[in-house]
């Protein structure tokens, strides 16, 4: 059982450096290609370039920086996971302390907690995002909660 366990954490920690791997690669092509575009558009003046053209290079920057913060998280998790494997904490559920199902790690190789500890925390970070109720169409209110009337305190000044 053991000599498994060994094995198997082997080829989890082979599977997170080689997943490692592929990020780092896909981090320096899109920072690349970010860069490359950000450069060219640098070049172009301002007054040639079409208005719709612009918001599509601005949308693919936002779009690739957004990719990149992704991957950022991913490989920190990567990290993590290692740095478990290396700590005997690797397999063991952050939140239960119970070991989380080979096949999940399989599946998810850098899995923090179990899946009923992961939808527990799905489950109180949805409850959490529970938007506050609008009271003001633009937010303005006073001490005591109440509406601010925008528009009669603009008449009264003038």
């Amino acid at each position: 059982m053991a000599k498994e366990k060994i094995q198997f954490l082997r080829h989890q920690r082979e599977r997170l450096l080689t997943l490692k791997d592929t990020l780092l690669d896909s981090m320096r092509g899109v920072g690349r290609d970010s860069l490359r575009s950000r450069a060219e558009g640098s070049e172009a003046s301002a007054f040639g370039m079409h208005q719709a053209d612009a918001g599509s290079d601005a949308y693919d920057r936002d779009f690739s920086l957004s990719l990149l913060s992704q991957e950022q998280d991913s490989l920190y998790e990567i990290d993590q996971a290692l740095k478990r494997i290396e700590n005997g904490t690797y397999g063991l559920c952050e939140m239960c302390g119970k070991t989380i199902p080979q096949i999940r790690l399989e599946a998810l190789p850098f899995a923090r907690y179990t899946i009923e500890c992961q939808s527990e925390l799905e489950r109180r970070g949805r409850s959490q995002r529970v938007r506050q109720p609008v009271s003001s169409l633009f937010g303005l209110v006073d001490e005591e909660g109440n509406e601010v009337e925008e528009e009669e305190s603009a008449d009264n000044k003038e």
